[in-house]
C-alpha cells in the first residue's frame, strides 16, 4: 500500500497507508484526516479537498486534467504551483511517499 503523509496547516503530520488506486479524498476521509472536506464526494466540482503537493509529490503523479484546473480556480484557501484536488489524484506504487499539505481552510 502506498504511505501519504498528510500535513496539517499547524505542522503536524499524519502519515496514512491508502489503498492501491484510491483516491486521496477517499483515503484521507477514510483515516479521519480533519483538515479535508471533500463536500462533493469525489465528483471534482466543489475544490473542498484542496491539496498541496510539493515539486517531488508533483513529479510522482499525472498533471491535472482541464476539469480539475476550471475547480481549481474556486478554492477558498490560495492556489500555488502544487495545487491538486485530493478527488483526482490516485493512490498507487508510483504515488508512495507523498507529502500532501492541507490548506488553512476549504471553505
Amino acid at each position: 500500500m502506498p504511505r501519504i503523509t498528510f500535513v496539517s496547516p499547524d505542522g503536524g503530520r499524519r502519515t496514512i497507508d491508502a489503498p492501491d488506486g484510491e483516491t486521496l479524498i477517499r483515503a484521507a476521509t477514510q483515516h479521519a484526516v480533519d483538515e479535508i472536506l471533500g463536500e462533493c464526494g469525489g465528483a471534482c466540482c466543489c475544490a473542498t479537498c484542496h491539496i498541496y503537493l510539493d515539486e517531488a509529490s508533483l513529479a510522482k503523479v499525472p498533471p491535472a486534467s482541464e476539469m480539475e484546473r476550471q475547480v481549481l480556480e474556486f478554492t477558498a484557501a490560495p492556489r500555488r504551483k502544487g495545487s491538486r484536488l485530493a478527488c483526482q489524484v490516485l493512490a498507487d506504487r508510483l504515488s508512495d511517499g507523498l507529502i500532501v499539505e492541507l490548506p488553512t481552510t476549504q471553505i
